[in-house]
């Protein structure tokens, strides 16, 4: 053999060599396991987890101040949603809310309907027509602009009583949140929503009564849990809740229909922290949210037939981290008090996780989630 031959051969040995070198991954990485044969191509369940009023810096702050950093490093796709309404380049949480439940642009205010207030079917009631088991897990009262726009229809968001009617027309399994005084004390009906859904054969129950860490979930029965009788507390004054509800919420619903299911998870008062200018009620918010996001993906890691999603509906607040500011300590301001046209980040995990690369309408996650489990 000539020595050019030798040489070319001894250069693709080299690069061949580097190439199936193992470099050292950083730790978000390390726990995501290898793609195989036995994967599943089509999930049989979505967990949607919504952050509300997240942007980049509010991830980015509660990533440094956790000394474990965010489990949102762990997910391998990540993408950009454009969160802009109907009628306004600035959103609110209904509009957004409806575009990524329903798929359709529309003005801020709406739950459910269109720019002409027609009602439009959400993802969860899509799920429920095709027999899947559904749920709502948030640290809102259940008839807040977001989860309402996946379960209810009204022209207006602060119509409360009303939004509470949308959820007698569902089926829904797991419903845990604040807002029990719109289901019980209604103003505009004598109806009690809370007794009929009981008569319905529903298990309810509420912090007045019980503690949700000490209530039994007896998935042969649809379960409803009231945290607030408006809003439920914040987590830096002992709410503790929510990690604990949505691991047990996927598993409820895991039992309850195989088939498969759709969970929508809210971690609903980043915003709340966003709006008052309070940096520690938003960290601390993001931090439960966190813990959450972290139990939802060691249960899908798991089962390994889940996509898990998590997003925002917009940012709120101009957060930022400022000069000054270390690991250990942030300097942080905001910009205003209410939601800034940002666009937001979109991570995903699971069998059809790579449909959300790339940058995208907030619509076009309801697509992507028909898609990901082959509704027409």
């Amino acid at each position: 053999m000539s020595l050019n031959k030798w040489i070319i051969l001894l250069i693709v040995f080299a690069f061949s060599s580097c190439g199936n070198k193992k470099t050292t991954s950083p730790i978000s990485t390390q726990e995501i396991p290898e793609p195989t044969q036995s994967i599943i191509r089509y999930p049989k369940n979505i967990i949607l987890m919504i952050g509300d009023g997240m942007g980049i810096a509010q991830i980015t702050a509660s990533m440094y101040l956790n000394r474990k950093g965010s489990y949102l490093e762990q997910f391998p796709v990540v993408g950009l949603q454009k969160t802009f309404s109907g009628d306004n380049v600035i959103t609110d949480s209904a509009a957004s809310a409806t575009a990524i439940a329903c798929g359709v642009k529309t003005y801020n205010n709406a739950i459910g309907v269109d720019m002409d207030t027609l009602r439009v079917q959400s993802i969860l009631e899509i799920a429920e027509q095709n027999g899947l088991a559904t749920g709502i897990i948030v640290t809102a009262p259940v008839t807040h602009a977001t989860p309402a726009s996946f379960i209810s229809h009204a022209s207006r968001r602060q119509s409360m009583e009303e939004i509470a009617l949308g959820f007698m027309e569902t089926k829904i399994d797991f419903l845990v949140g604040g807002g029990k005084k719109y289901f019980d004390r209604r103003e505009s009906d004598e109806r009690n929503l809370y007794q009929e859904l009981k008569d319905d054969g529903y298990y309810v129950n509420d912090y007045f009564k019980k503690d949700i860490f000490d209530t039994y979930i007896n998935p042969k029965k649809n379960f409803v849990f009231f945290t607030g009788d408006e809003n439920p507390p914040r987590a830096k004054n002992g709410r503790k809740y929510l990690p604990y509800i949505s691991s047990k919420g996927a598993t409820f619903l895991k039992k309850r229909n195989e088939k498969g299911f759709f969970l929508m998870i809210e971690g609903s008062q980043i915003d709340w922290g966003g709006h008052q200018n309070d940096a520690s009620w938003l960290i601390s918010e993001m931090d439960d949210f966190n813990t959450a996001i972290g139990r939802i993906l060691k249960f899908a890691k798991k089962e390994q037939e889940t996509l898990v999603i998590v997003t925002a509906d917009h940012e709120c607040g101009g957060f930022s981290i400022n000069n000054g500011s270390t690991k250990d300590e942030l300097v942080t301001a905001f910009t205003n008090n209410g939601h800034t046209a940002d666009m937001v980040p979109v991570f995903a995990f699971g069998p059809q996780a790579e449909l959300f690369h790339g940058i995208y309408d907030n619509t076009a996650i309801f697509e992507k989630m028909k898609q990901a489990l082959q509704f027409e």
